[in-house]
Order: C-alpha cells, then structure tokens, then sequence
C-alpha cells in the first residue's frame, strides 16, 4: 500500500514539492554561509519525493545552533515551502482519494519549517531508539 500511495504521491505533488526544495537547496549552496540549510534541503526533498513509509524524528544531539538556524531558515525558505504544502494539501483533500495524500501533505510542514534537528527514519525505526 505504501508502494502505491507513494506512486500517487510522486505524479501528484512530490515532484513538484522537491523541485521546490532542491531550488532552496541550491540557492543556499551558493551562499557560502547557508550551505547546511542546503544540505537539510536536499534531505528534506528526497523526503517529499518518497514520504510514505518513512516520518521525522528529533535528533537528541540537536541544540541551540539548530534553533537558531530554523528561525532563520523559517524566515527566508521554510514559509514558502510551508506555503506550498498547504495549498496542495487543500488542493487534494477536496477529492476522496486525495485526503490521505492531503494529510501527508500537512504532516510535512513541520519539518520544511524547522529542518535543522530533524533525522528522517523508518516508520518501523521512528522509536526503537526510545527505549
């Protein structure tokens, strides 16, 4: 089922919200200084071309560095991006086949929001490390 839906996924919305990020991960490459928000940005889009069967977990050796970094990366790339994961997830929860595709959509805005402290995993690794 993951298989399809990510399929689904990928004709609908995924290519078109990764080129988003790949194009605030290259503008970031070009700024010396920026090129981590780029590297979490290249991250990110390979997460939005392939999102089902994987979700975000806090790194736990995050600290203030990453805070400050994901206030300025939600000022200058990750409200746009944000942006867009709102319009296409209305867009396809008007259909009844989109509302799962619509939810994902919603459920990645917090990390094109604050990408900095985030790991992508698994689904079945996302708390085997909690314990």
């Amino acid at each position: 089922m993951k298989f399809i839906l990510n399929i689904i996924w990928l004709v609908l919305c995924g290519f078109w919200m990764a080129i988003g990020y790949v194009v605030a991960g290259l503008i970031c490459c070009v700024l010396i200084v920026t090129i981590p928000f780029g590297i979490a940005s290249f991250r990110i889009a390979n997460y939005a071309l392939w999102p089902f069967g994987r979700t975000t977990v806090e790194r736990r050796d995050a600290g203030a560095g990453s805070l400050l970094g994901n206030v300025i990366w939600i000022v200058f790339a990750g409200w746009w991006l944000a942006l867009g994961h709102i319009v296409t997830g209305i867009a396809l929860c008007i259909t009844i086949i989109g509302i799962p595709l619509g939810i994902a959509n919603f459920k990645l805005i917090p990390v094109s929001l604050m990408p900095l402290g985030r790991e992508i995993v698994p689904t079945d690794q996302a708390f085997a490390g909690r314990w």
